[in-house]
């Protein structure tokens, strides 16, 4: 019984319980060692969650014989830099989303990746989540007939920190996000909308920044042309008075509703009446997703989540943020 023995690079916030713990938890799995800048802040890390080593330099974890697998959880900006090394190291890797800051970035690690002969998959953990395979299994069955167009719709307050110029984090910075919370944020509805629905065939976008806190965009619009024929819409803001989450998919039968991010129901509604769906996530979000990677890697599953299906989610943001980003 072989257990992959995982590194990451790049133990921030979103590692705490997110991902972190769920190296540890899935079956046939370990968390080794772990790689941040800061080697006070590294130790500390491990230390909380009880992992052996900790280097402050990535190239000394990604060669470190005993980690099999390496996850990269550093800003997008620098996911391709560190996915080349561990390509060149002969290991798997696990990048978190966005994969890159766009799409030919994206492209570079595939084929990094490929010419060395190792897996590349993506933290779009939406697509092993109990709750989104419900809407998976919902559709699949044709619960609401033929599927007809889907509505996306966020919008959210300014958050403290965007309201603060000296505590703004990367996630409103171009040069380490790709753009602003619609590159972080959005990404997530994208993915699970092709993994639902199919790839994305066409599409354009109108960003703008209404609100002026930052630099990246803060309203998207954008239009969508899925492989299949289904139409879709959305419209992702930052600079809201409340806060809403939404994702609608109308069929000739019925509708599905459900939020990408909240803990909002299932609903679907068709000729036989109402249905709600109360799913809960687990703990650690990713550990289904982990637990998929881990199987494949030992031959015994596979992960939805590669990428080539990434990629192409950067490039529908990069189709939508295109003439803004050209400004």
């Amino acid at each position: 019984m072989k257990t992959i023995r995982w590194g990451i690079i790049g133990c921030g916030e979103a590692t705490e319980k997110k991902s972190g713990p769920a190296f540890q938890k899935a079956e046939q799995s370990a968390l080794v060692a772990v790689m941040r800048h800061n080697a006070d802040l590294g130790r500390n890390y491990a230390t909380r969650h009880g992992v052996p080593r900790c280097y402050d330099d990535a190239e000394k974890l990604i060669r470190d014989p005993e980690v099999d697998a390496v996850y990269i959880a550093t800003p997008p900006a620098f996911h391709k830099e560190y996915a080349l090394a561990v390509a060149r190291a002969g290991k798997p890797v696990y990048v978190e989303k966005p994969m890159a800051v766009n799409f030919a970035e994206c492209q570079e690690m595939i084929a990094a990746c490929e010419k060395a002969s190792v897996p590349l998959f993506v933290a779009y953990c939406r697509r092993a989540l109990p709750r989104f395979l419900k809407v998976k299994q919902l559709l699949d069955s044709k619960s609401i007939g033929r599927i007809c167009f889907v509505n996306v719709t966020l919008y959210q307050k300014p958050s403290p920190s965007d309201l603060d110029k000296s505590k703004q984090g990367w996630r409103v910075k171009p040069e380490l996000a790709g753009g602003g919370h619609f590159c972080d944020l959005a990404c997530h509805t994208l993915d699970l909308l092709m993994f639902l629905l199919g790839p994305i065939a066409k599409v354009r976008g109108f960003a703008s920044n209404q609100a002026g806190l930052y630099e990246a965009e803060d309203i998207v619009t954008g239009i969508f042309h899925f492989e299949s024929g289904v139409h879709g819409v959305g419209t992702w803001c930052f600079s809201a008075y409340s806060n809403l989450d939404v994702v609608e998919i109308v069929g000739t039968e019925g509708k599905i509703t459900f939020s990408t991010f909240g803990p909002d129901s299932v609903r679907l509604v068709n000729q036989d009446g109402s249905a709600q769906f109360n799913i809960d996530h687990p703990p650690h979000i990713q550990q289904p997703l982990i637990q998929s990677i881990v199987q494949e890697l030992l031959s015994v599953g596979t992960c939805p989540s590669t990428g080539r299906t990434a990629a192409l989610t950067n490039w529908v943001m990069d189709e939508m943020l295109k003439e803004y980003r050209a400004r």
